[in-house]
């Protein structure tokens, strides 16, 4: 009797103490996921996740900078409650799992980089730097580009960098700012706001101080003897260009916390 009052006692405090559910079944690899909310009405096994302003949803453009992983119906470890009412999916952060991709960027090979795309949850090869969501761990190729099919990747969500010319370089930094804009737009404008404050101090600053630094060296040609007091004015304006400079990177600082 006392025995089984403590059994239940133990089975007690570990529920209370993990009350997440570790599910752990068969897989060919270890994949760790997590249960999480897609927004989209249809989800499939092999669908690439994004990070949206309400949630999460299919990734629907290439090179997304807020992946998070990649749909799987079976794998190694998975944390959370399922809600049986609910829309939620077992997405794969850590591990290899078999990703939807077709072939719009090329053939995919062992080894190739995997990033998002135009096409829902599907993602493709990446030939340029930009956020990719693992890598291919098998070949594929079909001369039918919207061909949609299952490889097997690892999933290591990061920035992928391209050896490419500086015209290519300019064109993804360009690319990158505009999506920035268009998704942050508030950000960028703060970001430019503080950047051209901070240059318009620098170029006032430095245009007054060279100014009252020409207006000296005469001064001291023409008055030798002031000689003293004109370098103390010349080390007060020294201090007030300073102050300047200062003062634009404080207000430039207030904008950014804004």
């Amino acid at each position: 009797m006392k025995k089984d009052l403590l059994t239940l006692l133990i089975l007690a405090t570990i529920t209370l103490i993990i009350p997440t559910v570790v599910l752990v079944v068969k897989a060919e690899s270890l994949s760790i996921a997590n249960y999480l909310v897609i927004q989209d009405k249809t989800v499939k096994d092999g669908d690439i996740i994004t990070t949206v302003e309400k949630g999460y949803a299919l990734a629907s453009f290439s090179y997304d900078n807020k992946l998070i992983g990649v749909v799987s119906e079976n794998p190694s470890i998975v944390f959370g409650i399922k809600d049986a009412t609910s829309n939620k999916y077992a997405v794969v952060n850590t591990g290899d799992v078999a990703v939807n991709v077709n072939t719009t960027n090329g053939p995919i090979k062992k080894g190739d980089a995997i990033t998002s795309s135009s096409k829902k949850g599907v993602g493709i090869k990446a030939t340029k730097s930009g956020y990719i969501v693992g890598i291919a761990q098998e070949d594929y190729a079909s001369t039918n580009t919207n061909q949609i099919k299952k490889i097997k990747a690892t999933i290591q969500v990061k920035y992928f960098s391209t050896p490419s010319t500086l015209k290519s370089n300019l064109f993804d930094i360009l690319a990158l700012s505009a999506l920035a804009t268009y998704e942050q737009p508030v950000t960028v404008f703060k970001y430019f706001m503080a950047a051209v404050v901070v240059l318009v101090a620098f170029l006032f600053g430095f245009l007054y101080f060279g100014k009252i630094a020409s207006v000296g060296i005469q001064a001291l040609g023409r008055n030798p003897l002031a000689g003293r007091m004109i370098q103390i004015g010349i080390f007060l304006n020294v201090l007030i260009t300073v102050a300047i400079i200062g003062s634009g990177l404080v207000l430039a600082y207030f904008i950014l916390q804004l």
